[in-house]
């Protein structure tokens, strides 16, 4: 009785997948190829979009600029001076800057000058740290990328080491890992850990930046883990569990 059922049920489902493609209209030859172009198309534009960006975010700037120059009449008036003397510009302060002293006057000349503008101060205060934390100097405050669990157990979280810590008491040296936060990298939490508490992988510290960054939207081909790091945690812990309490 069972197996009759089935029987009729499988029939009954044929049935109506072969109305569905009955009912279903054929696409022409001129619809195939239509929409062969249109995925193909579509495809093309999504992989073009970061250059197309770039392009239009330039024509703002350059247009922007000659716009400003053109309307000072001669012997201002030509096409691309305005570009000319904004190349010239970034060059001289790319000069002045070049050295410590000049790098942090001119950053003090700034903050003194826009940190008393009440909606510019806050605009400018996370513009600058944002240039701050993508400098290249961030390489050598973070020395590897890492993972940990945090804020608890199952949970992996990416973290820079950026040093260690000696506790005579433990006998044991800890390292000092700094857990961003998403997506402004100036504020986070900071974890003193075990080393064989975190998770060792291959990504520099600015593709791990950029992961910060972009909220996970950008994140780089490989993230390859030591996954012996893993198991030894693994294995650490059950090991502790395994020891009855005193």
């Amino acid at each position: 009785m069972v197996n009759g059922t089935n029987d009729e049920d499988t029939r009954a489902a044929s049935g109506e997948d072969q109305v569905r493609e009955d009912q279903a209209p054929d696409r022409t030859p001129f619809q195939r190829v239509e929409g062969h172009f249109l995925r193909t198309m579509a495809s093309g534009f999504v992989v073009l979009i970061p250059l197309i960006v770039t392009i239009l975010i330039l024509q703002f700037v350059v247009v922007s600029v000659d716009g400003v120059f053109s309307e000072l009449g001669r012997p201002w008036n030509y096409p691309g001076m305005g570009v000319a003397v904004l190349v010239l510009v970034l060059y001289g302060v790319g000069l002045i800057v070049s050295g410590r002293v000049g790098r942090r006057r001119v950053i003090q000349w700034q903050g003194a000058v826009l940190s008393r503008i009440p909606v510019v101060k806050s605009i400018y205060a996370v513009a600058h740290q944002a240039t701050e934390a993508l400098t290249s100097s961030t390489g050598h405050r973070f020395s590897r990328v890492v993972f940990l669990e945090w804020p608890r157990e199952g949970y992996l979280a990416l973290g820079f080491v950026t040093g260690h810590c000696h506790l005579p008491v433990q006998e044991e040296t800890l390292i000092v890992v700094y857990i961003p936060t998403v997506p402004n990298p100036t504020s986070g939490n900071l974890a003193f850990v075990s080393e064989r508490e975190v998770i060792e992988t291959d990504m520099s510290v600015e593709d791990a930046m950029k992961v910060v960054f972009s909220g996970g939207i950008v994140l780089p081909e490989t993230m390859g883990t030591n996954m012996s790091t893993r198991r030894g945690i693994s294995e650490s812990r059950a090991s502790e569990e395994r020891v009855p309490s005193p």
